[in-house]
């Protein structure tokens, strides 16, 4: 497992894993925080043919900035041709992702492993 170099954040930490990018988002993600986190989104989701997860497994607190990151990560990637795939098991998180519905187009994995693992064709590319 290869690591970039740490970002200025305590709210993401970015690392290779078996081909993809991995972005953990940390702590209490809201406005603050996202306006840390998009300049790496954006960097790492503007490469053609990206691999991308986003872990939420660390995430004590979710809000709308959050759905945000996904969705704009989620954009970003289909555009460039890449995959995108999604960990969360944090039940408000899940519960925010089934009212708005982003759980139809980035369907959560309970674990990194299982994100991974994922078959391409169902990556979140629906």
């Amino acid at each position: 497992m290869q690591q970039e170099p740490a970002p200025p954040s305590r709210h993401l930490r970015i690392h290779q894993d078996r081909g993809h990018t991995v972005l953990e988002f940390r702590g209490e993600i809201d406005i603050a925080a996202a306006l840390e986190i998009v300049p790496y989104l954006d960097r790492v989701t503007g490469r053609p043919g990206s691999r991308i997860v986003i872990d939420l497994s660390e995430v004590d607190f979710f809000d709308c900035s959050g759905l945000r990151l996904l969705y704009r990560a989620r954009a970003r990637v289909l555009d460039q041709d890449g995959r995108l795939h999604l960990v969360c098991v944090h039940p408000l998180t899940l519960r925010i992702m089934r009212v708005t519905g982003l759980h139809r187009l980035l369907p959560p994995h309970a674990t990194l492993d299982a994100a991974l693992g994922q078959s391409e064709a169902t990556s979140g590319s629906l």
